[in-house]
């Protein structure tokens, strides 16, 4: 019986590790507009990219995308948002490698916090934090393509399948 057991643990196993590779991560980002500026953050950690995308990130099991996304906001801003309604489906991938992201995007407003210069991420990724008005998105790079259409548009938009580079 104790065999059978572990054999049965193996295969679990291997399934999980296999549907892993293969299942798309799920992430949750905000579109927080403050005087008609939208937050936007780094995308990756270290400066190894010039690349800005709006607050946010993986979610966990057990917690709802709002409650996720709220605590991601509060981490990577030290911001309280209320969640409000979804604006926008977004996938992403690297063609180089077997990540594959489907990110929901909900448009959100600020109801506390401050932004204050000494903030730390605690994952420490997000070193920079900004807020960008929207002809300045012209200036940077940003993804996905959709973000300026999303944040001050009003319908709900899904943007396929779009390579991510670093």
């Amino acid at each position: 019986m104790g065999a059978a057991r572990a054999l049965d643990n193996r295969i679990v196993a291997s399934f999980s590790g296999a549907m892993t590779l293969r299942t798309p991560r799920l992430a949750v980002r905000a579109l927080i507009l403050h005087e008609d500026r939208l937050l936007l953050v780094n995308a990756y950690g270290g400066g190894r990219s010039d690349l800005w995308c709006a607050p946010g990130g993986g979610v966990e099991r057990g917690q709802s995308l709002p409650d996720n996304l709220a605590r991601e906001v509060m981490e990577e801003t030290g911001l309280s948002i209320e969640v409000g309604a979804p604006a926008l489906v977004n996938e992403f991938h690297d063609p180089a490698a077997t990540f594959h992201q489907v990110d929901i995007y909900f448009r959100c407003t600020i109801t506390s916090g401050a932004m204050p210069a000494d903030w730390t991420d605690p994952e420490g990724i997000v070193t920079q934090r900004q807020f960008f008005r929207r002809p300045q998105l012209a200036q940077i790079r940003y993804k996905p393509d959709s973000l300026p259409e999303a944040a001050w548009g009003d319908a709900l938009i899904y943007d396929p399948l779009e390579p991510i580079v670093h």
